[in-house]
């Protein structure tokens, strides 16, 4: 029985929403099945006791006096399942009293009980706005506000002039921060995932958003769409920034997470081009996260974000910063990864103080399941290797290295850049020292490649 539909969901239930839903079954409003509230305590006790329910046992709690019946059993568990999903229905409409407080004026105008109407109208508006939040359900609630509002005064007042100018605007809002929305996730996925998306109206949308830049979830998205659509990035991106750092508390945060998101992965994308000015543009959105606690889901942080975080605050020269994260956000990891990541980032820090020796003994330390993790352990190695002049340990790590990723497919496009890594280190070791020429054809194939993550240090050790 605990494969059933019904047991899966109550396995959902906080403890709160247990003790809830019991009182919700034993409401005879909503039940009046007495075996419905005998089966909820049946698969109570099991929940509570951590035990699997059992059938005969579930049906002969809920209908002592009968024998065994499977189809009955089942039409039983539908019935639970089915008040079950009616109590949260009913908690997600009582959940934002402001919409209640519409649908209460919304009943009283089709009763004709205009003064009541008004009330709570006049109510909803004023809760309304009192909150914080100024993304697009507060623009959607204005807008069925105005609508309300607009069936009253049509039914009652049909010479007047009527609202329909604020109906269309709020309804305008609303929508252009929904489809500026999807259309930045979809260019955000169709670049990384190579795919395309054709989102209908775009150019009027942009368009009409260009002139209402001063409400803060539009402006974001408008500018978030011109940088990810490769529309003056640089300039768009530092307002966005700025913008997303202004009005951060009136956008909630569900909705700073996809801004962060997207701004961070767009940010990222760029640095990994060797576009050197992202760096700090990059590094105060993910303290800007960091801070709003954005980043964290089942207040975990991923390993992936965690690396990225420690690898932008080096490059900015924030070695202490970096240091107090890893301390701080360690606990956060997921705990089979925690320690080999750790230690991977604090091996980072130490290479970045020239702490050679701090370096390797962290490398040593854990063990590198995860790919990307292990991959960037053996460029460390490499750069230490480079770096002290360990030439025939290097020679032999380039090697493995190299057998590492040709057998190693699954890790995509990451396999061109740690090729082009270990090819370019080879050919570092191959130059003569005083031959110009070829020192100066190197740099500029290096110079040249479009995705390559060391080519800052390749550039700095040609220099050397």
């Amino acid at each position: 029985m605990e494969k059933t539909l019904l047991y899966e969901a109550l396995l959902t239930l906080s403890t709160t929403e247990r003790r809830q839903f019991a009182k919700f079954v034993q409401a005879p409003f909503f039940n009046q099945k007495a075996a419905a509230i005998a089966l909820f305590a049946y698969l109570l006790h099991h929940l509570e006791q951590k035990t699997l329910p059992q059938a005969q046992e579930a049906f002969k709690a809920a209908f002592p006096n009968l024998a065994f019946d499977d189809a009955k059993l089942r039409l039983l568990n539908s019935h639970l399942l089915a008040l079950l999903e009616h109590f949260w229905m009913y908690q997600a409409h009582f959940a934002v009293p402001e919409q209640s407080k519409i649908q209460l004026a919304s009943e009283y105008r089709k009763r004709n009980l205009p003064k009541h109407f008004q009330i709570a109208l006049r109510e909803a508006r004023a809760a309304r706005v009192a909150q914080p939040w100024r993304d697009a359900h507060y623009f959607d609630d204005l807008y069925y506000m105005e609508w309300e509002q607009y069936q009253f005064d049509a039914a009652s007042r049909r010479t007047d002039v009527l609202n329909l100018q604020e109906t269309s605007d709020q309804m305008d809002r609303a929508f252009l921060i929904k489809k500026l929305r999807l259309a930045c996730l979809a260019l955000s996925h169709q670049a990384v995932y190579k795919t395309e998306y054709h989102i209908g109206l775009s150019a009027p949308v942009l368009a009409l958003a260009a002139t209402q830049l001063e409400l803060p979830a539009i402006g974001l998205y408008y500018h978030c769409h011109c940088f990810l659509s490769e529309t003056a990035p640089l300039t768009h991106f530092t307002q966005f920034t700025a913008m997303l750092l202004e009005h951060s508390a009136v956008l909630p945060a569900d909705e700073l997470r996809t801004l962060h998101l997207l701004a961070i992965n767009f940010g990222i994308k760029r640095i990994n081009q060797s576009q050197e000015e992202w760096l700090d543009l990059t590094f105060n959105l993910y303290k800007s996260a960091l801070e709003r606690d954005l980043l964290l889901e089942n207040n975990l942080l991923s390993r992936f974000a965690f690396n990225n975080i420690v690898a932008i605050a080096l490059r900015v020269g924030a070695l202490q910063w970096a240091s107090a994260f890893i301390t701080q956000f360690k606990p956060r990891l997921e705990r089979q990864f925690r320690e080999a990541t750790a230690d991977l980032n604090l091996a980072r820090v130490a290479y970045a103080r020239k702490d050679f020796g701090a370096a390797i003994q962290h490398l040593q330390r854990a063990d590198y399941k995860d790919m990307m993790n292990n991959l960037t352990a053996k460029t460390l190695q490499l750069k230490i290797y480079y770096e002290t002049d360990a030439f025939d340990l290097l020679e032999s790590h380039l090697a493995s290295m190299k057998t590492f990723i040709r057998r190693h497919t699954a890790i995509g496009y990451h396999r061109t850049n740690y090729s082009k890594i270990v090819y370019y280190t080879q050919q570092l070791m191959q130059l003569l020292p005083r031959n110009t020429a070829e020192i100066a054809a190197l740099r500029t194939k290096i110079q040249e490649e479009p995705v390559l993550t060391e080519k800052v240090w390749l550039l700095e050790q040609l220099d050397k």
